[in-house]
């Protein structure tokens, strides 16, 4: 196995394939992989199940991909943050998988530990317990949610070593280190990459044995939107 695991973004995607499904990290904007999501937008690939809390906003992040018609399903907590969903999913061109945004995470978090699924309170008697086992435990009524795994995850990160030992700024963590556990194959884009040994140990989320690439971001994020560095 390389040391170095740095390599290009157009690279890292040609493990990405249609009909895959794909974890994107991310919470509105912040702490998703924009310089991959903007490379995917010329790579030839459709059909794709993303696994993220939202799908992008309006003509931003995922929301290209949306109106590149390459979605064909997004699984997620948060869709009104881009009302092209809305849009797509009414014409027919998307379908949605809604989870609360905890079970999402713990969904995600399950995937990555090899538990098939659990038992959560959460949306017990709505419309998104449709098709879904109930189970009574002491008492009080369960709902079942299946594990959530993927072939690819693209996760966001503020550093990296070159093994592909991570460290999150803030926030920013959001869903990215849980979705690195879950995934076949796992391309993180980092801000910064350092010398090995640099990385505190204690400081490092995501350890180098979950991720398989590592590119450099070529995107920031800006209160006007996403501009070129």
């Amino acid at each position: 196995m390389s040391l170095n695991k740095q390599t290009t973004i157009p690279a890292a995607l040609e493990n990405i394939k249609s009909g895959q499904t794909i974890m994107v990290g991310g919470f509105g904007l912040i702490g998703s992989p924009l310089s991959i999501i903007h490379y995917l937008t010329e790579h030839d690939v459709s059909e794709l199940t993303v696994i993220s809390n939202n799908v992008g906003e309006k003509g931003e992040g995922l929301g290209l991909l949306l109106r590149q018609g390459k979605l064909k399903k997004a699984i997620g907590s948060y869709f009104t943050s881009n009302r092209d969903v809305a849009k797509y999913y009414n014409e027919g061109k998307l379908e949605l998988e809604l989870l609360p945004q905890g079970t999402l995470a713990e969904a995600i978090r399950a995937g990555g530990a090899g538990i098939g699924g659990f038992y959560t309170k959460t949306a017990v008697g709505t419309d998104l317990a449709i098709g879904k086992e109930v189970k009574e435990i002491d008492g009080e009524k369960y709902l079942l949610q299946k594990g959530l795994k993927a072939d690819v995850a693209i996760i966001k990160a503020w550093k990296a070593d070159p093994l592909g030992n991570l460290v999150y700024y803030k926030t920013a963590q959001n869903f990215n280190p849980n979705m690195a556990t879950a995934a076949s194959y796992v391309i993180a884009e980092v801000d910064e990459i350092v010398e090995l040994g640099e990385l505190l140990p204690d400081e490092i989320i995501t350890p180098h044995l979950y991720v398989d690439a590592i590119v450099k971001s070529e995107w920031i994020l800006t209160k006007d939107g996403v501009k070129t560095k």
